[in-house]
């Protein structure tokens, strides 16, 4: 399907993980479609890989990139960013006000409604990644920002969800979608899914996030004990950063795997996977994590607990997946790793070429495009 030029513009908050790597593709594959973008984000996170990711993106960014302070928590500040963002989408003019995760869905919705009023007519597409899907409905922080998703619901044209996951738990925790509604899986660059062979002395389990209690990174812990207790055993490399990590490395101690855990901080996923032999994700909450779609192209065996999208990225191999929580069925998944390679290498194989198959860069990019542009 042919769509002519847009002016679209991407709205998030913090230029980290997976939401960021997203927006940074897609941006980048819709301008070498011949389409204007633009990126409006927080200023305060995201550190130097950030920038340096940005100043590669302005080069390829005609609307430009506009980064000021945007607060993680709803608060008074929020009024005077809405307000911002709306006069700059006034000035930039765009087809497309696209909002990634809670706060950058929540502005660009707020500010495409507002130049609607205005007379313009501005499409205005949502995308979760997560964010407030992983609060439960009856917490306070829950309540709040589920029924924030639920008025702006009226006030989305085109709601981009990136696994089956996502769209169902929208539907239940917040409503049905209306408008145009799409599941568009994340999607790889061909030349990711060049298989990545560990170093001489990787470790036998490598984790790849940020240091937090939504990753699940003490259930690993615990796992890794449980195959072996003491110094002696299988060793692991956490690789990442956050609010969790002493509280993480405490835990390793603790636990007797001082001499087993190495913690190197944070790192290009691809530069990490050589680190170690098997890649896990214990995590107790996703959306459809880059990380494992990263490690299947690099045919590496994982490790994965069934939360969010992840059995959708198995697909036939969904039965592999163990509970979150459970590092009882943890430590038997990573044991079998351990025990039988060749099955591991193997299974590894085989899921690769299915992702290559089902999560395309250019197949991603494709049907959000088509989207954008779907009569209602």
């Amino acid at each position: 399907m042919a769509i002519g030029p847009l002016r679209i513009v991407h709205c998030l908050r913090a230029p980290v993980g997976g939401l960021f790597r997203h927006v940074c593709d897609l941006a980048e594959a819709q301008a070498e479609r011949g389409h204007l973008v633009g990126l409006i984000a927080d200023a305060t996170t995201g550190g130097a890989a950030a920038t340096a990711r940005f100043e590669r993106l302005e080069q390829v960014c005609k609307l430009g990139i506009t980064r000021f302070p945007m607060s993680r928590l709803p608060g008074p500040g929020d009024l005077a960013v809405a307000r911002r963002i709306g006069r700059l989408a006034a000035e930039l003019k765009p087809d497309v006000l696209h909002g990634h995760g809670a706060k950058g869905g929540a502005y660009a919705r707020i500010a495409g409604t507002r130049l609607r009023q205005s007379g313009a007519r501005p499409i205005r597409a949502y995308t979760p990644h997560g964010g407030s899907l992983h609060y439960g409905k009856l917490s306070p922080a829950g309540f709040v920002f589920l029924a924030v998703e639920r008025h702006l619901a009226s006030r989305t044209d085109v709601f981009l969800f990136e696994s089956e996951y996502g769209l169902r738990t929208f539907s239940e925790k917040v409503c049905p979608p209306p408008g145009i509604v799409r599941v568009v899986h994340n999607g790889l660059a061909p030349d990711e899914f060049t298989p990545v062979v560990a170093a001489d002395d990787a470790a036998d389990f490598v984790f790849i996030g940020e240091l937090r209690a939504l990753k699940g990174i003490d259930t690993l812990l615990e796992a890794l004990a449980r195959l072996a207790p003491g110094s002696d055993g299988p060793t692991a490399v956490i690789v990442g950063a956050g609010a969790d990590g002493d509280k993480l490395r405490m835990a390793a101690e603790t636990l007797g795997l001082g001499a087993r855990v190495r913690f190197p901080g944070a790192m290009p996923a691809r530069e990490a996977f050589r680190l170690g032999r098997c890649v896990v994700v214990p995590s107790r909450a996703e959306s459809l994590p880059y990380v494992v779609l990263e490690a299947a192209a690099a045919r590496l065996p994982i490790v994965a607990t069934n939360v969010g999208g992840i059995p959708e990225i198995f697909g036939a191999q969904a039965d592999r997946l163990v509970p979150p929580d459970d590092p009882e069925r943890l430590a038997a998944a990573m044991g079998r790793i351990l025990s039988d390679r060749n099955r591991a290498d193997d299974d590894a194989r085989a899921l690769s070429e299915d992702v290559a198959g089902r999560f395309s860069l250019a197949g991603m990019t494709d049907a959000i495009l088509e989207a954008y542009v779907t009569e209602t």
